[in-house]
């Protein structure tokens, strides 16, 4: 956990501080609405019906909850919200076991060029003298081959970057 920009951890704090007010308002909300004594009654059946709610960081393929526990992130939803290595996301474990994720703190990113390649049945782009790995579902989405040029998005401050999100088919 030593490896976490002071970006992130900066901005997951500010996410927490931002959920916690607005988890207030809600309250104050539902109290003006419904009366302390619904308004009880009616929290406690929502948060029961929520199951329990896990944030964590993206790595391109998974997501490391707040707990350290490692969740896997479907390829066909990482790959159409164009999930970053580094974004924020909220996983939503229902009572029934389904699992919600939500994409909550998307990280500053920057779009590149380069050339699609395949080793070891794994996909990479390459830019320069660096590789980005890239999900399958994405390639087959966009019907991309190796030695295609293609766009994709990587951190900002991609230094650290082992994953892309393939934005395009070039």
């Amino acid at each position: 956990m030593a490896d976490i920009p002071d970006k992130q951890i900066k901005r997951l704090k500010a996410l927490i501080a931002e959920s916690e007010t607005s988890l207030a308002a809600a309250k104050e909300l539902l109290l003006s609405l419904v009366g302390e004594d619904d308004a009880a009654a009616n929290l406690a059946k929502t948060e029961e019906n929520l199951g329990k709610v896990i944030e964590g960081v993206f790595d391109g393929q998974n997501m490391v909850g707040s707990d350290g526990k490692t969740y896997p992130v479907p390829a066909n939803y990482a790959s159409k919200s164009k999930l970053v290595q580094g974004d924020i996301l909220k996983l939503t474990i229902a009572d029934d076991g389904a699992f919600m994720y939500k994409q909550i703190g998307p990280i500053p990113r920057k779009q590149i060029v380069g050339v699609l390649t395949q080793e070891n049945g794994h996909y990479f782009v390459e830019v320069g003298d660096k590789q980005y790995r890239v999900l399958l579902a994405s390639v087959t989405y966009f019907k991309a081959k190796p030695g295609d040029q293609v766009s994709v998005n990587v951190p900002e401050d991609d230094s650290h970057a082992e994953w892309a999100a393939l934005e395009a088919a070039l």
